[in-house]
């Protein structure tokens, strides 16, 4: 049996991996007379991904310190955050996440019986914690709660109230949990540092904090559970995760915003202490790799390949999710699944998937717009004015597109060019090709008519999203239906400012490198 750590190997367990730590002096000091109490809390909302793992890795090492762990179920927070988890769904999705988060943790070996499991609405209604959410308002400035919540809770153009409120109740946690300390992501940090300010003016103690780095997606970005070419879902098959691992971004020797990287740095090396790059014996045979630093300096120097370590990451991350896969494939867990995520496209009229019959929001998330290559043009055999466009969207094959753009921008300054695409219209055909998409361009006003396609900023992959300022949350439709006329509703509003970036009521279309623009139609439109 191994010696039980001492206080700075527990703090070293504590602390690895981590990107910030406040109140260092005082998690010291209470490692030195007792254990940590820590907790972890997680909103009920979108389907946990596998960047789930990447705190689940810390809780094994929070439990290998001799931590005394909670993971909090975060029902009402998921409600508070512009409703992301409908009232309705609120239970389910809950269910959900206590399965699916005790399968992770399982399938990395954790004990569960040394882990407690809270669900936020078990307290967060009585009368105690109720009369402190009211204590906190009267101390609080609207500025101090809309501010500590910017990075987490969803911007949206008109905010609820219920946002405001967000920060004050995570804050308030940390004192009814009875924790030292709270973990969580580096975007929680405006959070952490409002319950530092605010939780000793109703005479509770400052609790110590701690951050991991927010890890990239599969395409560079923040891995996010409404962007879906981001993230591998943890009940993908084995043939969707090869999928979006070959389109991973993941450059030869290039480190940075590297999501194939991070996920081996903080889930498989933590894990295993070890990771092995498969390859074949022409290529010099399997590696081992002891510490992460070797293995990352062999990627930035070329001596490991991009797709070897997809193909290694796959095969691992496979053993991971297999245990869930099967846990989740008997029928009781199958149905509270479908249950708990409706299939929108199965939702009767007006009701967007759950059972609210609202109309629907028409809001820049539906549409699914992305950066797109062109691989080639050629003019349509039956329309002098139509070109038909292969267009890489980061798809297993390449879309075809035909664009009136003939008049207006020459064959050779489309080839090989970054272009703005509308994914999911209802495909047509025109003149007998059927078109797959819409290439976005900004159109001048007055005569003669200019149209310049819009331009994605320098740098970006194919396939990456597109989203309006704001809005870079929410699943896109799966398909516009005409009849609705979303996209022209949203279209309307859609402009060029004077300084040729593209907009949509004065929000600016962004991508994770920058902003949307066009060479030189200032005040257009965009069509």
């Amino acid at each position: 049996m191994e010696p039980a750590p001492g206080p700075q190997e527990k703090y070293q367990l504590i602390t690895r991996n981590l990107q910030e730590v406040l109140g260092e002096e005082k998690l010291l000091s209470i490692l030195q007379e007792r254990e940590l109490r820590i907790y972890w809390g997680t909103a009920t909302t979108g389907k946990p991904h596998v960047a789930y793992f990447v705190p689940m890795s810390k809780i094994a090492d929070f439990l290998k310190a001799g931590c005394e762990v909670t993971i909090l179920f975060a029902d009402l927070h998921a409600y508070l955050d512009n409703m992301k988890a409908p009232w309705e769904l609120l239970e389910l999705r809950t269910r959900y996440y206590e399965h699916v988060i005790k399968a992770m943790l399982e399938s990395i070996g954790v004990p569960l019986d040394r882990l407690k499991f809270v669900r936020g609405t078990d307290y967060q209604l009585s009368k105690e914690y109720t009369l402190d959410v009211y204590r906190l308002s009267s101390v609080v400035t609207q500025h101090d709660a809309k501010k500590a919540g910017a990075e987490v809770v969803k911007q949206v153009e008109h905010p609820l109230l219920s946002g405001l409120l967000y920060p004050g109740l995570q804050a308030l946690d940390e004192e009814y949990l009875k924790v030292d300390a709270q973990f969580g992501g580096v975007d929680q940090r405006k959070i952490f540092t409002f319950a530092e300010k605010y939780l000793p003016s109703l005479g509770y103690a400052k609790r110590v904090h701690l951050m991991n780095p927010m890890v990239p997606g599969l395409t560079g970005s923040k891995m996010s559970s409404s962007e879906e070419d981001s993230k591998i879902d943890l009940l993908d098959r084995k043939e969707d995760v090869k999928k979006k691992l070959k389109k991973a971004f993941c450059e030869p020797g290039n480190v940075e915003n590297n999501g194939v990287l991070s996920f081996i740095k903080h889930v498989l090396f933590p894990l295993k202490s070890e990771f092995v790059v498969l390859r074949e014996e022409k290529w010099g045979g399997n590696k081992t790799y002891t510490d992460y630093e070797a293995l990352e300096k062999d990627f930035a120097e070329q001596v490991v390949h991009p797709g070897d370590l997809k193909n290694s990451v796959e095969v691992a991350l496979n053993k991971l999710l297999d245990p869930i896969r099967e846990k989740f494939n008997c029928p009781e867990l199958k149905k509270l699944s479908s249950a708990a995520y409706p299939n929108p496209s199965k939702a009767k009229p007006g009701e967007k998937g759950t059972k609210n019959s609202e109309p629907e929001e028409v809001i820049p998330s539906r549409l699914d717009i992305r950066v797109g290559k062109v691989i080639s043009v050629e003019k349509h055999p039956d329309a002098d004015s139509l070109y038909v466009e292969k267009i890489d969207v980061g798809e297993a094959e390449p879309r075809t597109v035909v664009s009136g753009l003939v008049q207006f921008v020459p064959k050779e300054q489309l080839q090989d060019r970054l272009v703005v695409l509308l994914c999911n219209l209802k495909p047509q055909k025109m003149r007998g090709v059927e078109s797959q998409g819409m290439v976005l361009c900004a159109s001048s006003v007055g005569e003669p008519r200019q149209v310049e396609p819009l331009d994605p900023p320098a740098g970006c992959c194919a396939g990456e999203r597109i989203y309006v300022e704001g809005y870079e949350g929410g699943e896109p439709d799966e398909e516009l239906k005409p009849k609705k006329k979303v996209f022209e509703k949203l279209q309307a509003d859609f402009r060029v400012s004077e300084d040729c970036v593209a907009q949509w009521k004065q929000r600016n279309f962004l991508t994770k490198l920058g902003r949307v623009s066009c060479k030189s139609l200032k005040g257009g439109t965009i069509s």
